[in-house]
């Protein structure tokens, strides 16, 4: 309580004169993405919702998908919070919104994931969601794909950026798809899947140390077991040395680890193999030491090359928020919906990654669609709205613009 300031028995402070302003937002940034920085200040009243058309602004949009999104809300929930504030929001149209701001926002979502593969090393995983079968109420298992770039490990100059991308089950074809036409290496877990990338030579698996780490971890959370003790504990020698070349350009990371880290890799190996040789193949230790051997020949990539990394904990990050999300909507509606669902996250996500707040930029970016939609109406028909027929191609037209111009120049692009 400041000096002078007085209270009544409730404890409630009189002296000082706070009010909460509901779906109020200030930032004076915008994402560094290769995309405009805003120069002036920016405040927004998100809760100005619609005119009679039912159209809503670019603040509301940015609301409602960084609440779903970000903040894990599902539409009910977000619909409910708009009915105390005396706003009617259904949850069909706030879903209709979402459906149609996805769509304009994809050729951004697009554009980052040609920027993510454009590295020579991205992270890649993938995760459960699920889907609700059409016509039967029950839903079915999809999966929510990441692809991230990050090169601030080793203080690279592009921006870090994660790609996600929805799909209806867990085919290799998926994986394949997606990373069509990248070279260079990926950071992933053993999942088979993932084989049918490697086969062609393009691209090059990198192991992840973490998931060999947390199999010990469960076994010695479980058994109390001093050999899995011990595997930790040299594993937590690899990490010592990441901690050490964490930020040092890529040639001195290699050389560091060749020094530091190759020894202990190499004497891991070692011990790994004589403890296998001495326990039962049926006792629950077995099945990591096996796991480990496998995977640590494809961890050594990463001594040679300062531009990888140990694990791959930079896609597995990104996945967090999906994961709660999921345990709050519980499943995606339809495909449109996780689509939309990956084209949210890959916006979000990389705002994030930039340290930048997903609503002021996502408000910024539907703005300029909306402004450059009617600039083309007006320059098409001479007049600044157009017939729904024809809006729908000129904001596709406007969203197709606004991303490229946001994503590959400097400066305004409005």
């Amino acid at each position: 309580m400041r000096r002078g300031a007085s209270s009544d028995r409730r404890g409630c402070d009189r002296g000082v004169g706070v009010h909460p302003r509901p779906f109020h937002c200030e930032s004076d940034r915008s994402i560094a993405f290769g995309l405009p920085v805003l120069r002036q200040d920016y405040s927004s009243t998100v809760a100005v919702a619609a005119d009679r058309a039912g159209a809503a602004g670019p603040g509301l949009l940015a609301h409602v998908l960084v609440s779903k999104y970000a903040d894990h809300l599902p539409l009910y929930r977000q619909s409910q919070i708009f009915e105390r504030e005396g706003i009617d929001l259904d949850r069909s149209t706030l879903s209709d919104w979402i459906g149609k701001s996805a769509a304009l926002l994809e050729p951004l979502a697009n554009a980052i994931g040609r920027h993510v593969l454009a590295g020579s090393a991205i992270h890649a995983d993938d995760t459960p969601l699920k889907l609700l079968a059409p016509g039967n109420g029950k839903t079915k298992t999809a999966r929510v794909w990441v692809y991230a770039r990050d090169e601030r490990p080793w203080s690279g100059d592009a921006p870090p950026a994660a790609w996600y991308r929805f799909s209806v089950d867990r085919k290799a074809v998926h994986p394949v798809d997606h990373l069509d036409g990248f070279r260079g290496f990926v950071h992933a877990d053993g999942y088979a899947g993932f084989n049918d990338l490697y086969r062609k030579g393009a691209i090059r698996e990198v192991a992840c140390v973490a998931h060999i780490r947390r199999k010990f971890v469960d076994v010695h959370q479980s058994q109390g077991s001093a050999i899995a003790a011990e595997a930790i504990t040299r594993i937590a020698a690899l990490y010592a040395v990441e901690k050490r070349a964490r930020g040092s350009p890529p040639n001195e990371r290699a050389r560091l680890r060749e020094a530091d880290a190759v020894p202990v890799l190499g004497d891991l190996e070692a011990w790994l193999l004589v403890q296998l040789s001495r326990i039962s193949g049926k006792t629950p230790l077995a099945a990591p030491i096996r796991y480990a051997l496998t995977r640590t020949a494809r961890v050594r990539p990463y001594l040679d090359d300062g531009r990888l990394e140990l694990d791959n904990n930079a896609a597995e990050r990104g996945m967090r928020g999906v994961a709660v999300s999921r345990k709050n909507w519980l499943f995606a509606g339809s495909e449109g919906g996780g689509n939309a669902a990956a084209i949210a996250f890959t916006l979000i996500e990389t705002a994030k990654l930039n340290g930048i707040g997903p609503q002021a930029w996502l408000t910024s970016v539907l703005g300029r669609i909306a402004a450059l939609a009617l600039r083309y109406n007006r320059s098409v028909t001479g007049t600044p709205s157009a017939q729904p027929e024809q809006s729908h191609r000129t904001l596709t037209v406007a969203a197709t613009s606004a991303a490229s111009y946001m994503c590959l120049v400097s400066g305004d692009a409005a």
